[in-house]
């Protein structure tokens, strides 16, 4: 499964990879340049915040608007796709897992920006963009489907929960953990990881 899931990450890349690039030196120039003029501090961590949720907002409106002609027709009956797949196969993690994954991070980024305490508005700003999506990807060439939307919703809910889990656990951590130093080394080490594990890069080979 975790190989499927990552398989399916990575297969977007061919279509995203300018998008993340131009945006990327757009937003970093821009950024570094008002810090130096305006002699204001540098955090790595929060920065690298907001770089990913600008390049998580056009990497999401590429994948949802990318033309294919394999697309079946539309659905307004709720659960209907939902329980069509079996628990596992590859059109399940695409269509299941990759429809809650698609929404987890704007779940988690809308609520550390509103600082929300519950998810009820997490779940109905998810519901609010999903559902524009759709409609949108009905007028594009593709198709509606009702249980993407609560496929999102549930996604932007993982998120809200992530969000709460880690924010509930900060507060509970020595004072040397919550300070910038230690979050930008952990930071690191999990973008290294993460990088790792996507690109299924052998370490070792690359050492030896």
């Amino acid at each position: 499964m975790a190989s499927t899931l990552r398989g399916m990450i990575t297969s977007y890349f061919p279509d995203v990879w300018p998008v993340i690039i131009i945006i990327t030196v757009i937003c970093c120039s821009l950024r570094i340049s008002y810090l130096i003029l305006h002699k204001e501090k540098f955090c790595f961590y929060k920065e690298l915040f907001m770089l990913f949720f600008i390049l998580y907002v056009m990497c999401l409106f590429e994948v949802v608007t990318i033309q294919d002609d394999n697309y079946g027709l539309s659905n307004f009956i709720p659960f209907r796709e939902i329980f069509r797949y079996q628990v596992g196969s590859r059109l399940f993690i695409k269509n299941i897992i990759g429809n809650i994954l698609l929404f987890l991070p704007y779940g988690y980024f809308a609520s550390d920006y509103l600082k929300v305490k519950k998810p009820f508005w997490i779940f109905f700003l998810t519901m609010i963009v999903s559902f524009t999506i759709e409609v949108v990807q009905l007028y594009i060439g593709r198709t509606f489907d009702v249980d993407d939307i609560i496929l999102n919703t549930i996604g932007g809910g993982v998120g809200f929960f992530i969000y709460y889990v880690l924010e509930r656990g900060k507060e509970r951590l020595p004072s040397f953990c919550r300070s910038d130093g230690f979050i930008n080394l952990v930071v690191i080490v999990v973008l290294i990881i993460g990088i790792i594990y996507l690109f299924d890069l052998h370490v070792m080979e690359f050492i030896s």
